[in-house]
């Protein structure tokens, strides 16, 4: 066997580090790389993927992580918001729950929102919790950057 990159993106953002991560590990070891699902073969390892709802994993990526039992999982994401590793942990810790076997890395970082996000924000009364959702809006514009991959590859890298 070899490893599966299993991953839900809904903006593109989880893709880009799905992407990162299959450019760093060897391609004749790649069994799959796409979306969660009945089809994804069994593999060695799991790289798998999400994009942050509601402060975890979406629902595919949660149901996927349930049916691989024991096998080892590296867990990556993305999130509109980002800046603090204590919110990044506290949403890795919920995908992980939901992982069986070892987790043998995590990784996540911001990623950029739709521009509906930006929209709801701005109709929002001002505030500076208004201000502050709108700053974080414009600074996740940038992400995942360069910076975000080349540290996703270290963590690849172990």
């Amino acid at each position: 066997m070899g490893y599966a990159i299993v991953f839900s993106s809904r903006t593109g953002n989880t893709r880009q580090l799905a992407e990162a991560i299959r450019d760093a590990l060897p391609a004749d070891a790649c069994v799959y790389f796409g979306q969660p699902g009945p089809d994804v073969p069994a593999a060695d390892h799991y790289y798998v993927g999400f994009w942050t709802d509601k402060g975890s994993c979406d629902e595919d990526v949660a149901a996927f992580l349930e049916s691989i039992g024991d096998a080892p999982v590296f867990l990556f994401g993305t999130a509109g918001f980002g800046g603090a590793a204590a919110y990044f942990d506290k949403i890795l810790d919920s995908v992980q729950a939901h992982v069986q076997g070892p987790v043998t890395g995590r990784f996540m970082c911001q990623g950029r929102m739709p521009a509906a996000v930006r929209d709801r924000y701005e109709a929002m009364p001002d505030s500076p919790r208004r201000q502050a959702m709108l700053d974080n809006f414009d600074a996740a514009l940038a992400h995942p950057n360069e910076e975000d991959l080349a540290r996703l590859r270290c963590a690849i890298e172990g």
